[in-house]
């Protein structure tokens, strides 16, 4: 078995629950092309290309797959094998999406597709089943937030090894330093630390520090800057890590300190209203209620928090307008923030699981602003 995937058993479960949610929904199948839902169905890492790639569960059959003769190579390492799906390979002149629409039992079959089918591929499959397909993530969505827990276990470690990279943060952030060399440090770290792949590197310092998705520039860093330090990997098989500090190089200002601390209270005040059976939105209001109190709720300008598993960002959203219970197994960001255009930003962000009576952070570093001395 390929260490990069789970063992087949995780598979088997999944194909079999969402055959079920399919016929639950009504629908005659789903037709997943490459990307996340391909992954956490099979273990594939099987990329989209103008040729069709795509698996079938017809909701009373049995799966197959449709590859491209020339890319069955993209199977190796997944679960197809051992699970016994069929395989129908195809080669240029003949017609992929008549290879689908008979998997699907012929025309006219209420189908749903991956969000990540391209039109490429989704125009030409309506054509020929004669119906445009809806999106699977209504049926997918409970499956994939829901995490096992070999995938805790997985964002568990994600979520240590991201932290051991913000323990060696402080002793990059050097005035005379750029952004740039910073983010190359800590891009290394990332990989050093045990993911196979950064995700992404946000060191924000002094004004660019009020962008929230500013990334990294050749600013340099100056005594007095507040430094946002946003970075993420990829850990196998495939889950994410998302952690979020804020550091000061030298001791901060009087209002500075002020609003950091009424930001430690909006996080730990959300952290503290996670359970089962709150609402997302209930999570992002209480963070909200905190920074509003204060008079800081203009400048909190996202939501407090997204999914992560497979994806950096999925489901379930913790937004204003998302009336979606909590349940147990359910992975998410906590992350307000408050940005003051052209002058400083902060930010704390962990990774939270939900259990059945709270919530477990996998981030552990401490939340305090953290001051790096300056020499």
């Amino acid at each position: 078995m390929d260490a990069r995937r789970f063992d087949t058993a995780v598979y088997a479960r999944r194909l079999a629950a969402a055959m079920a949610a399919t016929a639950d929904s009504g629908l005659d199948g789903l037709v997943i092309t490459p990307g996340e839902d391909l992954r956490y169905l099979l273990g594939s890492r099987a990329h989209t290309f103008e040729r069709l790639t795509a698996l079938i569960l017809p909701a009373g059959g049995e799966p197959s797959l449709v590859v491209p003769r020339l890319e069955l190579a993209s199977l190796k390492g997944s679960a197809v094998g051992e699970l016994g799906i069929p395989v129908r390979d195809w080669v240029d002149g003949e017609d992929p999406y008549q290879l689908v629409t008979a998997a699907l039992g012929g025309t006219s079959a209420a189908t749903a597709v991956t969000d990540s089918t391209p039109a490429l591929h989704l125009l030409p499959l309506a054509v020929m089943l004669g119906v445009l397909p809806v999106l699977a993530s209504g049926v997918l969505r409970e499956l994939r937030m829901i995490k096992e827990e070999c995938e805790i276990d997985a964002l568990v470690q994600a979520g240590a090894a991201i932290d051991r990279v913000h323990a060696q943060v402080p002793g990059l952030l050097v005035p005379g330093r750029t952004e740039a060399d910073v983010a190359a440090d800590i891009s290394e770290a990332i990989v050093a630390e045990g993911h196979s792949e950064v995700a992404f590197v946000i060191v924000g310092s002094g004004p660019h520090g009020a962008d929230p998705h500013h990334g990294y520039s050749d600013r340099t860093l100056q005594a007095g800057d507040i430094v946002v330090v946003d970075i993420g990997g990829t850990y196998e098989p495939g889950y994410h890590s998302d952690s979020t500090r804020t550091y000061s190089i030298g001791e901060p200002n009087d209002d500075v300190a002020q609003h950091y601390s009424t930001l430690q209270q909006a996080q730990r005040a959300a952290f503290d209203m996670v359970r089962p059976g709150v609402t997302a939105a209930k999570v992002d209001a209480v963070a909200r209620g905190v920074l509003d109190a204060a008079g800081l709720a203009e400048y909190f300008v996202h939501r407090t928090g997204h999914g992560i598993g497979l994806s950096v960002h999925e489901e379930p959203y913790i937004v204003a307008g998302n009336d979606l219970p909590l349940a147990a197994g359910m992975a998410f960001s906590i992350e307000p923030g408050i940005y003051f255009p052209g002058r400083w930003g902060a930010r704390i962000e962990d990774i939270v699981i939900v259990t059945d009576s709270g919530a477990r952070a996998v981030n552990n570093r401490p939340h305090d602003l953290i001051v790096v001395p300056v020499s």
